[in-house]
């Protein structure tokens, strides 16, 4: 049985054990994928002797940059991102780190009927989940990508990092005023039950489309701050699920059907 898994710490909460095991019964593949809980000390050598017989794994916080330095090749997008959150192994024995959390933001909002391209779009934090997205987001070309952050400076390093990919520019939160067509939020406020400081003028009634990077059972404060200024909004669900099935067929050349999947997990969460 070709073996699959997923680094974290904690790692008990995770659903990509459940999200790759429909995709594999789904797409008739042979294989097991199990939640691996790696030690915050030693990730390195738990990975190493993982892919011993191991073929592939996905890994989540707090690994992603120690996976990053640990693989031996990285696709362009991981080389952007600074994280790699899909591990495969190569014939050669060598690892290949790839990054596919922006593909899963970028798919998950095409799903949403959303178009990219000659958008102004609000990308709130400054962090690693919003350096992962920055890329793939401005390949879809929109007419100005704002970085916004409760410390300006970070959010202009990343400007300065991405400026000849696209229309960049960095704010603080209190600057923000004018409404844009997408709103993306990358920080963890959410997890926390807060929302970032944003004026309500940021929502075009009716046209702005508000995204949370987290999702829970219950709608985020970002996505019922949205919602209650008539802004359409969408909670992180799909993206995992997207990312998982960029995952899935870079270690198997297949790409799964993720409506199915989505709906399990949205069910379940219901």
């Amino acid at each position: 049985m070709d073996r699959y898994g997923v680094f974290g710490n904690p790692i008990g909460h995770s659903k990509s054990p459940q999200i790759h095991t429909l995709f594999a019964a789904q797409t008739g593949q042979e294989l097991s994928y199990e939640p691996l809980l790696a030690p915050l000390d030693d990730f390195p050598a738990y990975a190493r002797a993982f892919f011993r017989d191991g073929l592939g794994a996905n890994v989540t916080v707090p690994f992603k940059e120690q996976a990053y330095r640990m693989a031996d090749e990285l696709t362009e997008r991981a080389r952007r991102a600074g994280a790699v959150n899909t591990l495969k192994k190569l014939e050669d024995g060598r690892l290949l780190g790839d990054n596919t959390d922006g593909a899963g933001l970028v798919a998950d909002l095409l799903n949403a009927g959303l178009a990219l391209s000659g958008q102004r779009i609000l990308l709130l934090g400054a962090g690693g989940a919003v350096r992962g997205v920055l890329a793939p987001l401005l390949a879809h070309r929109p007419a100005e990508l704002i970085i916004a952050n409760r410390t300006t400076s970070k959010a202009e390093q990343l400007v300065q990092e991405f400026a000849e990919l696209g229309p960049l520019s960095a704010r603080g939160f209190t600057e923000l005023a004018e409404p844009v067509d997408l709103i993306v939020n990358g920080t963890s406020a959410s997890l926390g039950g807060e929302l970032p400081p944003l004026a309500d003028s940021l929502i075009n009634t009716g046209r702005t489309f508000c995204y949370d990077m987290m999702y829970s059972a219950e709608p985020t404060p970002f996505c019922r701050w949205a919602a209650a200024l008539g802004a359409t909004t969408r909670d992180g669900l799909g993206m995992l699920v997207e990312q998982a099935a960029e995952a899935f067929e870079l270690w198997r050349g297949v790409r799964p059907n993720t409506s199915p999947v989505l709906a399990e997990l949205r069910r379940q969460l219901g």
